[in-house]
């Protein structure tokens, strides 16, 4: 990527002008200012993500800070994935103050802090005229917002549980240890990483909820608490980076790979969802027998008649469909439920006193998606779902991984796409996808995978060669 450079075309002036992102303000940027004078940060990182959800970063001095919160820094859109071509790649990196973090630093034997003072800032990217870049995947994050609050609410809740593999490094699947759910420390060998872990993700402002070892082996969940779409995208891409920063720290390596071993669960993202309004849980009616609104049923459906087309932005790799099939507790049938986790959508039960907690889990993202494209597809289903008045079909109480293919076609429950190749043609003709993405992504994104499905699919494999070379 190109040095990073000021400029002066995206004047804060110009910024204000446009509707479409959050403007800081003059307070919020002299807190910033006063923060890294006071705690002596050294450097600060801009970040931002392509269109895959990668996270890209370049560090800002303080001298240069400013200037950068009140006009951004230029970059070179040309090399990031997903973005401009070279003739039109000048883009820059605004800065919002009120993502101001100070990062974690390694500890010694003695407990005490090592390294640079290093503190960070997720940045919305724009043109250099100020206009909202539409190829950023924050600004579509923004763009699902504006949509909700013009059909009168005002906040999306969302919980992600994002699971994970420690394994010793990355060049193999050597885990280190063989627990299961909720196994003991003597069978856990990585509480204290999980311990550090945790310590770390809350310095950085995201609260945990609780953490445990997974089903498979060397599985690990840390559970952050709901919050707000936006914040909980920008805490997913955090949460990813200390995750792997505190597992090399202790010599290991992390891995939100969906499924690195065979024969045994994949890591999945369940994402739990609800709509606000004055405070308020939009999807709670205590006289439905399911406790569930006229708002949450028709979201609900929403979510279940787009499943198929929003599926290869929740599971966006060749590899999630290795997590995706029957008998490993990934969702593959799309239906609903309370206690039936064999089903796509999943409603936790009511709790008296509890309206507040109402909510909808989907139960096929992972935790390798692109969080601002994930969580802008599933409000735009939910709120096709209100918007059109989508009816929800009854709620599925049979395991659905017991039913025969004709069993299930009787009953109307529809199948997850099968692999990428299928799923990223159920996306390319979704007029829905197309509108929650935007003209600018909907077309790369279709590319990109498309792409990487071809090169997938022309490699010969070990377990091939095994099987056909010396029979055929």
């Amino acid at each position: 990527m190109a040095r990073p450079r000021s400029t002066a075309a995206s004047s804060r002036a110009a910024m204000v002008k446009s509707k479409d992102r959050a403007t800081s303000s003059v307070a919020s940027r002299r807190a910033v200012l006063k923060r890294i004078k006071d705690e002596e940060i050294e450097h600060v990182l801009f970040w931002f993500t392509d269109l895959e959800g990668h996270l890209k970063s370049f560090a800002i001095t303080p001298s240069e800070i400013p200037g950068a919160l009140d006009d951004g820094m230029g970059f070179d859109g040309s090399s990031i994935t997903g973005f401009n071509r070279i003739e039109e790649s000048d883009m820059v990196a605004i800065p919002d103050p009120a993502t101001f973090q100070l990062m974690p630093r390694p500890t010694d034997e003695h407990g005490h802090e090592y390294g640079s003072k290093v503190a960070r800032m997720i940045c919305d990217v724009v043109k250099p005229d100020g206009v909202p870049y539409d190829g950023d995947p924050r600004y579509v994050m923004r763009q699902a917002l504006e949509r909700m609050q013009k059909l009168g609410f005002d906040t999306f809740n969302v919980g992600p549980e994002l699971e994970y593999f420690l394994f010793e490094d990355d060049k193999d699947t050597k885990t280190l240890d063989e627990g299961g759910y909720f196994a003991m420390t003597v069978q856990d060998a990585a509480t204290e990483v999980r311990n550090d872990t945790i310590h770390a993700l809350e310095s950085v402002g995201i609260p945990i909820e609780y953490h445990h070892h997974e089903v498979a082996p060397s599985q690990h969940e840390i559970d952050m608490r709901f919050a707000p779409a936006l914040e909980m995208a920008d805490h997913t891409i955090t949460y990813r980076l200390i995750v792997k920063e505190v597992a090399a720290w202790h010599g290991y390596y992390a891995t939100f790979m969906p499924k690195p071993l065979f024969g045994e669960n994949g890591s999945g993202m369940h994402t739990h969802m609800s709509l606000f309004k004055n405070g308020r849980n939009q999807f709670f009616d205590g006289k439905d027998e399911h406790n569930l609104s006229k708002v949450a049923k028709a979201f609900i459906a929403g979510l279940l008649v787009h499943a198929r087309e929003m599926t290869p932005v929740l599971a966006q790799w060749v590899n999630s469909y290795k997590r995706l099939v029957p008998g490993y507790e990934a969702p593959v049938y799309v239906a609903w439920s309370q206690r039936n986790r064999s089903a796509l959508i999943r409603i936790p039960l009511y709790k008296p006193g509890a309206e507040q907690a109402t909510r909808a889990e989907i139960r096929c993202p992972d935790p390798a998606c692109n969080p601002y494209l994930a969580f802008a597809v599933l409000l735009h289903a939910g709120l096709e779902g209100i918007e059109q008045g989508y009816e929800l079909p009854d709620e599925m109480t049979t395991n659905l991984y017991r039913l025969s293919d004709e069993e299930r076609e009787e009953q109307g429950v529809d199948a997850l796409p099968g692999s990428l190749g299928e799923a990223i043609e159920e996306l390319a003709k979704s007029e829905l996808m197309r509108r929650a993405l935007g003209e600018h992504i909907f077309p790369r994104y279709v590319e990109l995978k498309r792409r990487e499905w071809d090169e997938y699919r022309i490699q010969v494999s070990e377990w091939e060669k095994e099987r056909y070379l010396s029979a055929l």
